[in-house]
């Protein structure tokens, strides 16, 4: 890595950030090309077949012969065959590992597979670390560690045909494959956090809180990483078992969460009194993959169009993300190299272009808690 070379680094962080900016400054053509790379390997799976993959132009051909679908009804069964060995039925390479939701659909966790291309995708969550780098030069960064509180990337197998697959949280699998080709040190390794077991209790989380403290407290954090609410509880730990918090130990600069949402306004109060006054960067991501994080200031994320594509069903009928008018809301459609018009579930506010939040699950009771959690924190729809 060249960052003892302020001018090297920069150069390096404007090259990896540059397609993600284009694309956002012409999200017409970026999803064009998203689409025709997506519908490429849909092409060479069983469904992308039955669905004339090969024969689709425009999006118009894509809506036309690609349902929208959900996991329960139409996903499941089929990745239900996928792990019964039918790879290729959704599949254009073999599955490198299996993510589990850490939410429930009726009760169970959604089994996702992640494939070499698609985890080449969620590399983007590091978007957001990179452009405050490139923005305020703060390159000391990458000369302290990134605290790993994520879950573990492995707490089972499944059988995929005649062999048995791991299965782990989708930020835990994506640390444990990315964190040598990262320029920041993750502590704890991942290897360490899975060795810890897959367990939800109470005790278990006091088990990975104390292994990322007894191994972080000498160290200089200065990036916190993961889901926001497990780095507000980790804070409340450090207070009860150790008598300190977080910011009594490090001078973070950066915190990048993601996985609920009002973490910019509802949370940032309880995650600046623990970790102190450290930049808070949004990252809107999920099992199936890393779609947007935030860029600047502005308390809203900005999607990854050159990475997947992207469709809102709305009051106005179905129409590209990168349509939505400020104000409008919608249940997000997302088009992943794994899974085509697929309906995530998230109900998406657009903000003045760029930004969006998602603001939770798509439930009929979530803009009014949306509006509710808005004058509660004073936000009242600022950016």
């Amino acid at each position: 890595m060249a960052f003892n070379d302020p001018q090297a680094a920069k150069q390096m962080l404007t090259a990896l950030l540059q397609p993600w900016h284009d694309a956002v400054n012409d999200p017409v053509t970026a999803q064009q090309g998203v689409l025709q790379r997506l519908l490429a390997i849909y092409a060479q799976t069983e469904y992308g077949t039955q669905h004339s993959a090969a024969q689709v132009e425009t999006i118009e051909d894509y809506r036309r012969a690609f349902p929208i679908a959900n996991y329960d009804n139409d996903y499941k069964p089929l990745i239900q065959r996928v792990m019964a060995g039918d790879v290729r039925l959704l599949l254009n390479e073999e599955p490198i590992g299996w993510a589990i939701t850490r939410g429930t659909t009726k009760g169970e966790s959604k089994f996702i597979p992640m494939t070499p291309t698609d985890l080449k995708l969620r590399v983007s969550a590091g978007r957001a670390m990179m452009q405050y780098v490139a923005t305020t030069g703060r390159l000391d960064l990458f000369q302290g560690v990134n605290l790993n509180l994520n879950f573990p990337s492995v707490v089972g197998t499944v059988r995929v045909g005649d062999r048995d697959v791991e299965y782990g949280y989708s930020s835990g699998i994506y640390t444990r494959y990315v964190s040598a080709s990262t320029p920041i040190r993750s502590v704890p390794t991942q290897d360490d956090i899975d060795a810890l077991g897959g367990g939800k209790s109470q005790s278990d989380w006091d088990a990975r809180f104390e292994l990322a403290y007894q191994q972080c407290k000498d160290e200089r954090v200065t990036l916190v990483g993961g889901v926001a609410t497990t780095a507000i509880l980790f804070g409340r730990y450090t207070q009860r078992a150790h008598g300190v918090y977080p910011k009594d130990l490090w001078q973070t600069q950066i915190m990048t969460l993601g996985s609920v949402p009002a973490i910019n306004t509802t949370l940032q109060p309880a995650l600046n009194a623990l970790y102190g006054p450290a930049a808070i960067r949004e990252i809107y991501g999920a099992t199936e993959g890393m779609f947007g994080q935030q860029r600047d200031e502005h308390r809203a994320w900005v999607p990854n169009y050159d990475l997947f594509f992207f469709e809102v069903e709305t009051r106005s009928g179905v129409k590209m993300l990168h349509e939505m008018r400020p104000g409008e809301q919608g249940s997000l459609v997302v088009s992943t190299p794994i899974l085509a018009r697929y309906k995530i579930g998230d109900r998406i506010r657009a903000s003045r272009p760029p930004y969006f939040r998602c603001i939770g699950r798509d439930r009929w009771w979530v803009p009014i808690r949306y509006v509710w959690d808005e004058v509660l924190s004073g936000n009242l729809g600022r950016l």
